[in-house]
């Protein structure tokens, strides 16, 4: 930019404008959007991007807009256009009497785009982990190597109780499939390189956790898809490592076990995959 350092502040966020990048810093207020918050702020190289917009908003505004490239924001594309217009974190909403001077940035930041059509690799840094947060049918972590899902007696199904616990080292993966909770059907299901996609509903699905009313929101579980997106494509497949599983608290192994008995007795786990998932619950002791 021709002034290093110069920052336009709008609704909800102000884009500071430099050499080789646009930093983004997003309100943190009550009225602006969660997923704003939840981000808090992002450096968005030049070469990431393909395209600035500026057209007329709603009730007196303007709206700047960059145009990411394809490929180049893990965020993006876990979002996959599934985010509504309003939670769009490349957006700049100003009042209308500010078009002027982002008509100008606009032209200054078209006047220094090199780069177009799909990128190789991430070029916007992932949201930060550990990451974590709770669907309708258990709780999902990341600690950039790992992904684990821990399976909540009172939403998870019979499927998922009897595969028990997952864990997913991000080598053994190739992507991550997220459904917007705004949405039917709202899930995060993760695709591993030798099953690929599951053709399973995700509430059967032992890759998958399902969202819900307060469960799994987008200011939660989209950060949560971007950061496991970023770690799968940066990472190389390996091959699947036997290691001894930590040892688990016994009230939880003891609660677990209750439930199983709980299915078994209503005629949805058989006897034999009952004596085989408590002999297994035993051994984590």
């Amino acid at each position: 930019m021709s002034r290093m350092g110069d920052v336009l502040a709008g609704f909800h966020a102000a884009w500071e404008f430099e050499s080789d990048s646009v930093l983004i810093r997003y309100e943190r207020g009550i009225r602006a959007p969660k997923l704003f918050q939840a981000l808090g702020e992002r450096r968005v190289p030049l070469d990431a991007i393909a395209g600035v917009t500026l057209t007329r908003g709603k009730r007196g505004t303007v709206v700047l807009r960059v145009e990411p490239r394809p490929g180049a924001d893990p965020l993006m594309e876990a979002a996959a256009g599934q985010l509504k217009e309003s939670g769009d974190p490349y957006r700049l909403v100003l009042p209308a009497e500010r078009e002027v001077l982002a008509e100008y940035y606009a032209d200054e930041l078209k006047s220094l785009l090199t780069e177009s059509g799909p990128a190789e690799r991430f070029l916007v840094e992932p949201p930060k982990g550990p990451l974590s947060f709770k669907a309708y049918d258990g709780k999902a972590t990341f600690d950039g190597r790992t992904v684990n899902f821990r399976w909540f007696w009172t939403g998870a199904s019979s499927a998922k109780w009897k595969a028990g616990d997952q864990t997913f080292p991000v080598g053994e993966l190739s992507g991550v499939e997220w459904r917007s909770p705004e949405v039917l059907e709202g899930h995060l299901r993760l695709v591993r390189r030798e099953a690929g996609v599951s053709a399973a509903q995700a509430d059967q699905d032992p890759a998958a956790v399902v969202f819900g009313l307060g469960y799994g929101p987008v200011h939660e579980s989209l950060p949560f898809a971007a950061a496991v997106l970023a770690a799968v494509r940066t990472s190389s497949p390996v091959a699947a490592v036997s290691a001894a599983a930590p040892r688990r608290d016994p009230a939880d192994i003891a609660e677990r076990i209750r439930h199983l008995g709980e299915l078994h007795q209503a005629g949805l786990v058989t006897d034999e995959e009952f004596s085989v998932k408590k002999a297994e619950l035993l051994a984590e002791l």
